[in-house]
């Protein structure tokens, strides 16, 4: 069987001066996981930050992303990135419908739609989030729910063209994020993997990357990691630093070899 290659990053959220991110570039940059052909790293930090990561971390094998894009390439939108001003800063993902960007900003199905096709058409990475909240959970809705989400986030991009499209998903179950979240369980997260896989081939015909995201931490990082359907990581506090960063790298990659 082939030894899969997981896509392992973290989203900086509105974390890290720039002396941070300098110090964080440091040690990534500097650890054999800079160059690593066993994982797909990247790293997400602020839009501010997106540039001078891009360029500490040149001539690595991490992709950095930008938090946030708009759908249209320029306009009267102020406060907003495009997908062109974020790919000139040096962005090559880009973030999609993350959790609070929905709950807080009012990002809908609509706008996330809207958004990965303008990642997609500009040559980004776009990285969407899909995930239950504990209502919905309790409810027994979370099928319905991540149907509609992933449905609806995959169906404006152009999935006809000679290239293609380079679109990860990431579930991430919204009660089991940030300070109070509860690490879900892994054989739960294989059973939601698996029936997400089967969402992707129905509604685009294709197999998509799709990593998980929620609580994920050192301890649990590998029994998550290593179940069938999960391709990979998005890790939030336990690697903001990037020595946690590097460290679930080396368990992760290390049980997979």
């Amino acid at each position: 069987m082939m030894v899969k290659r997981p896509w392992i990053g973290t989203n900086w959220k509105m974390n890290k001066t720039f002396a941070e991110a300098d110090e964080f570039c440091r040690v990534l940059g500097g650890s054999e996981f800079a160059d690593c052909e066993k994982a797909q790293l990247f790293a997400i930090p602020t839009a501010l930050a997106v540039s001078r990561v891009s360029e500490a971390l040149k001539g690595t094998n991490v992709l950095v992303g930008t938090q946030n894009i708009h759908w249209e390439d320029a306009g009267q939108f102020t406060g907003e990135i495009s997908a062109p001003q974020a790919k000139d800063a040096g962005a090559k993902m880009a973030l999609i419908g993350h959790s609070e960007r929905r709950e807080m900003f009012g990002e809908t199905d609509e706008t996330v739609s809207l958004k990965a096709a303008a990642a997609v058409r500009q040559g980004l990475v776009a990285l969407v989030c899909i995930g239950d909240t504990i209502d919905e959970f309790n409810d027994g809705r979370t099928a319905e729910v991540l149907r509609r989400q992933t449905e609806i986030a995959l169906s404006k991009i152009d999935w006809t063209g000679a290239e293609t499209p380079q679109v990860l998903v990431a579930y991430e179950p919204v009660w089991s994020i940030g300070v109070r979240g509860v690490p879900a369980e892994p054989d739960f997260v294989e059973e939601r993997h698996a029936e997400i896989k089967q969402l992707f081939r129905s509604a685009v015909g294709r197999d998509l990357p799709l990593l998980y995201g929620g609580s994920v931490n050192p301890q649990n990082a590998v029994d998550l990691a290593t179940r069938e359907p999960v391709d990979g990581l998005f890790i939030g506090r336990s690697a903001w630093n990037a020595s946690g960063l590097v460290g679930i790298v080396r368990d992760v990659t290390n049980a997979l070899a």
